[in-house]
């Protein structure tokens, strides 16, 4: 299928689905319309966005013979019913993470993707801060020697106070995990993708520091925006997702490691930061300051690579689009993520390795969180999968 061929479609209207639409303007491709969650809210954020085509639901996207992409950036409950859909319907879909809230279906998605002749992604987009893709290639080449340790956490505030709320904080909505789910995955699909180990074992504890919270009863509140005004009228509601986790990791091929992560941390806004210390040297990256990677020595200077194509990996010189010193950052992680995706189903063979994160490493995802809130309620460590 030629590019001029890759119409795409974004189905969500919420914090994320702008950033889809932005993301493939930049690139050039082309997109035909939105979905909302209504009809009304799928025409408002058409004519927002200046988007050609407001489709009252999925199902009519998915009539529509134009549309070759679907990309899904809906509520997590949604994602196994639409992922199933799309597939159904022969089209190329990118879903939003998590997968599935359960493995038994991200293993089924799995299954059906797999006999389908189509791409099928989920969108880990922090791997491609360019800098994530060189210390992958570092690791690779050998420079931090055997890992013996990978740290780190992911922190935001914006679900600090009870009057914070959103859909993500409601087990029937995002599933039974939430901190760990949402953003606790992105952290552990980087490390692994960048230091090329699997977690094998998990020992996790989980906090709920605010067991209730506020939910206002007219209107809804989207995601990063709670904190901005407290709703005038709102209903006590119980929560049972956490909002804080500590996990403690064993990798294979022997190497251990820890993180943390809260959506309570009070000044950090999206903080995700690793740290790997290997038996020649060390490595750490932080996605406040995402275009400098440390470099540990401890027999000569350390060093901060700073993000620049001239002085990177050729492997990851491609996803730098810009020279040193012009700072690229979240937005353009989705862009250089549909780029890989695309160009992807441009090449025509859709049975070579997929230079994105597939189904199969949603599915994984899926199985870790599994794993973490077993440990967490049993007390024990627990085995991935």
């Amino acid at each position: 299928m030629s590019e001029s061929h890759l119409f795409g479609g974004v189905v969500g209207a919420g914090f994320i689905g702008p950033v889809h639409v932005e993301a493939l303007r930049r690139l050039g491709r082309p997109m035909l319309g939105v979905v909302g969650s209504t009809p009304d809210s799928g025409r408002a954020i058409a004519e927002r966005l200046n988007v050609a085509k407001a489709y009252d639901s999925l199902e009519h996207m998915l009539d529509d013979p134009m549309i070759a992409v679907v990309h899904l950036a809906t509520p997590n409950r949604l994602h196994y019913k639409q992922c199933r859909q799309v597939l159904d319907a022969g089209k190329h879909v990118l879903c939003e993470k998590p997968l599935a809230t359960t493995s038994a279906e991200s293993a089924n998605l799995v299954r059906i993707a797999e006999a389908s002749a189509v791409a099928a992604g989920v969108c880990y987009n922090v791997r491609f801060y360019p800098l994530n893709l060189e210390a992958k290639q570092r690791i690779a080449d050998g420079d931090l020697g055997r890992v013996y340790h990978i740290t780190g956490s992911y922190q935001q505030d914006w679900l600090l106070y009870d009057t914070d709320f959103n859909w993500r904080v409601l087990a029937e909505e995002g599933g039974p995990l939430r901190a760990v789910a949402d953003i606790g995955t992105h952290w552990l699909d980087l490390v692994q993708f960048v230091t090329g180990l699997k977690v094998e074992t998990v020992c996790a504890d989980l906090r709920t520091f605010l067991p209730t919270r506020r939910r206002p009863t007219t209107g809804s509140v989207e995601t990063f925006q709670g904190k901005r005004e407290v709703p005038a009228e709102s209903e006590e509601v119980a929560i049972d997702t956490e909002d804080f986790g500590s996990v403690l990791l064993r990798f294979s091929g022997g190497s251990t490691g820890c993180f943390s992560v809260s959506q309570v941390s009070a000044g950090r806004k999206n903080r995700l930061n690793y740290e790997i210390a290997g038996s020649k040297a060390a490595m750490a990256w932080d996605s406040e300051q995402p275009n400098e990677l440390w470099l540990g020595r401890r027999d000569a200077p350390s060093a901060v690579l700073m993000r620049d194509p001239a002085l990177m990996h050729p492997s990851a010189r491609p996803y730098a689009n810009y020279p040193g010193g012009h700072h690229e950052g979240f937005p353009d992680t989705f862009k250089q993520l549909f780029r890989a995706f695309y160009d992807h189903i441009d090449r025509g063979d859709l049975t070579a390795p997929a230079p994105f994160p597939t189904f199969a490493d949603g599915h994984r995802e899926v199985l870790l969180c599994e794993a973490i809130l077993t440990s967490h309620r049993e007390r024990r460590w627990v085995d991935v999968g």
